[in-house]
């Protein structure tokens, strides 16, 4: 089955489907738009914001735009997923829409681990959108879009009704490294190194290396780069900040070097982020 992509000034649309040995997500992910990922076998970890969290056939994992994640190493990393990235505007919310959505908009993401009931009418609805998109039909890019938001609607029902379910993760070790992740986050604009942070969370730098690869599946460095990015881009779409106020900002001492980042872990340069109309 081929992959579904189309994009205009305002919005994209990617539908992808991968059956894998083994498959890692790119050095550093986060995009403009919802992505829902449907786990149809196998098993992976996946990490998203600040945490790793095992996820296993029939699950389902919604991720708010610009929120980091990567997917890892499993014990078992033969798979197949199918993914929907989508641009807020395929479900834009008015007041009759806001409530069911709620889930979704206030969260950076949702992990779904339904019932018997609930992963069947995944199911279908992900075995649908295969056929639409190898078929190709008349109309059939409408028609993976409205299955797409139906499928959003149905894990924002049934995340409702699972709220309380607490996440748990893989191993003490994860639950260690996603302490370190929560620092990082909340102090990318300092001086942040592989020794300095070894040193404030009392643990060896090589075991928080290994440790910190194992959980992430980022590098450190890889990581603290990629909060930066992030948080650069937000500034770039959202004010009239020079770029190497921006760079200062984000914890760049060069804005040399921050340009040579920017590019590396976006794909483009710094000043293609910048606001229209500035």
């Amino acid at each position: 089955m081929g992959n579904l992509y189309f994009e205009n000034s305002e919005s994209t649309f990617l539908v992808s489907h991968r059956k894998a040995l083994s498959h890692h997500m790119p050095v550093s992910h986060f995009h403009s738009t919802y992505e829902i990922y449907v786990l149809m076998s196998g098993q992976r970890e996946f990490f998203i914001q600040d945490r790793t969290i095992t996820i296993a056939e029939g699950d389902v994992v919604i991720i708010a735009p610009n929120v980091l994640h990567r997917t890892t190493n499993a014990e078992r990393p033969k798979h197949e997923r199918l993914i929907i990235n989508m641009h807020a505007q395929y479900f834009s919310v008015d007041g009759s829409h806001e409530e069911v959505l709620q889930p979704l908009l206030q969260r950076d993401y949702l992990i779904l681990k339904g019932s018997l009931r609930s992963r069947e009418l995944i199911e279908m609805h992900t075995r649908a959108i295969m056929q639409e998109m190898k078929e190709r039909g008349s109309g059939f890019e409408l028609y993976v879009q409205t299955l797409a938001v139906q499928l959003l609607i149905m894990c924002c029902r049934q995340f409702r009704q699972h709220d309380a379910e607490q996440l748990v993760s893989p191993s003490p070790m994860h639950e260690r490294i996603s302490e370190i992740v929560r620092y990082i986050n909340d102090h990318y604009m300092e001086e942040l190194s592989l020794h300095l942070l070894a040193d404030q969370f009392y643990i060896s730098p090589f075991y928080l290396s290994r440790s910190f690869k194992e959980a992430t599946g980022f590098a450190f460095v890889e990581y603290v780069n990629s909060v930066r990015i992030k948080e650069a881009k937000k500034q770039l779409e959202s004010s009239n900040l020079k770029v190497n106020l921006i760079a200062r900002k984000v914890g760049f001492g060069s804005v040399t070097h921050f340009g040579r980042v920017f590019k590396a872990v976006t794909g483009h340069s710094p000043l293609h982020y910048r606001r229209i109309g500035d």
